[in-house]
């Protein structure tokens, strides 16, 4: 564990100078400064004062984070296919998260599931061809390049029109897909 990089990250997170920290630690700004680029390394209890003044402790500081991945490849992804929707979860267990993206490929006159009223906001790119998003009763027809962001309050679905596969990246917050 790199604990200067790990203090200066609590800091910044706690929006402190260092002349803050160094007053609230009762330390010097240089000794600090030293300590964030682990040229110097703190006592414990120097590190517990730091700690304090930073809002947490020695537990806290040195529990140990699960080590969550955060890339992912085509080995990684879930594919489900249902009348001519093929819906790629490019995140596995997303639901877990506080956003799931997927990526929809939908075929000539296919149409993804409705989704229901929920609370959250929802993003879309279209990678591929063009589509009709029906939210709540309106529609709006889209093309490559173009996106949409809404919110959950109305049942919607995207609906594909063209006559080649359109694919979309799709991501809700929170998951629901």
């Amino acid at each position: 564990m790199n604990i200067g990089l790990k203090i200066k990250e609590l800091r910044t997170k706690n929006n402190l100078t260092l002349e803050e920290l160094a007053a609230r630690s009762e330390l010097t700004k240089g000794f600090l400064s030293q300590l964030e680029r682990d040229l110097t390394s703190p006592s414990i209890a120097t590190l517990e004062d730091i700690l304090e003044a930073l809002g947490t402790n020695l537990s806290e500081f040195f529990k140990e984070e699960k080590n969550t991945r955060f890339v992912f490849g085509e080995d990684d992804y879930y594919i489900n296919e249902k009348d001519g929707a093929t819906t790629k979860f490019i995140v596995p267990n997303a639901q877990k998260n506080d956003m799931e993206p997927i990526i929809l490929k939908l075929a000539p006159n296919a149409e993804s599931s409705p989704i229901e009223p929920h609370e959250g906001e929802e993003f879309g790119f279209v990678l591929n061809g063009e589509i009709e998003l029906i939210n709540g009763g309106k529609i709006e027809k889209m093309n490559k390049g173009e996106t949409f962001y809404l919110n959950g309050k109305h049942t919607h679905y995207l609906k594909n029109k063209g006559d080649r596969t359109a694919e979309i990246l799709w991501i809700i917050s929170p998951p629901n897909f």
